[in-house]
């Protein structure tokens, strides 16, 4: 498949580094321009673009930029996607320590990728979000291995997300269906399953054990 990754960070790198070697056609961003990229693509054959031309032709399209700089992503992002393109989210909401406080999420109650969907007029799949970068290049295992690690997916769209378990199942990981994008609230930092390094069944239990009220500490 063709993938744009926006964002060049942990995740996005390390899922730049995996998705490529599995012979994904993979395009990578970030703020920086693609001549801080030169590294990462001579490492993994994945091509440096602009962040306008990231989602360019894209099947699915990966956002894993800090939440705050969601909307500064430039305007007609997802125009020439692919037909019927995925777009994962990957994003967290910090206010103390990055993000600054966002009134729809707090005062509205809009859960984190909800807003991020508001942000790109796009519907997303929120997946690794609780994922340890390092983990997606270390622990992925084969189908049926009882110690394979399973990651938590949610949204509204099943084709999408059908979509998403497939990639997450190539990838190395099993995945628990974590509900709609209104439920992604029991996979936000601070609940049970958030870096939770466990099978199905754990991480099925977790999500179902998880508070919607959401911790002072994720409260600007």
């Amino acid at each position: 498949m063709k993938i744009g990754i926006i964002g060049a960070g942990n995740i996005g790198g390390n899922l730049t580094r995996r998705l490529a070697s599995l012979g994904h056609e993979v395009s990578v961003a970030n703020s920086r321009g693609p001549e801080t990229l030169t590294a990462l693509a001579e490492e993994t054959g994945a091509t440096p673009v602009t962040v306008a031309e990231a989602a360019r032709d894209a099947e699915i399209v990966v956002v894993t930029v800090p939440l705050k700089n969601v909307p500064d992503l430039p305007a007609g992002l997802l125009d020439e996607a692919a037909e019927g393109f995925t777009v994962i989210d990957t994003n967290n909401y910090y206010p103390r320590q990055r993000d600054g406080r966002i009134a729809a999420i707090e005062d509205e109650g809009l859960t984190e990728s909800r807003w991020v969907e508001k942000q790109l007029g796009h519907p997303v799949i929120k997946a690794f979000n609780g994922t340890y970068a390092q983990d997606l290049l270390e622990r992925p295992l084969p189908a049926g291995r009882p110690d394979r690690m399973a990651l938590p997916v949610a949204g509204d769209d099943e084709s999408a997300k059908n979509v998403v378990r497939a990639l997450i199942d190539e990838l190395g990981f099993d995945s628990v269906d974590a509900g709609g994008l209104d439920d992604s609230w029991r996979q936000q930092p601070d609940t049970p399953v958030y870096g939770l390094r466990a099978g199905i069944e754990a991480v099925t239990k977790a999500l179902t054990e998880a508070d919607p009220e959401r911790k002072e500490s994720f409260r600007g």
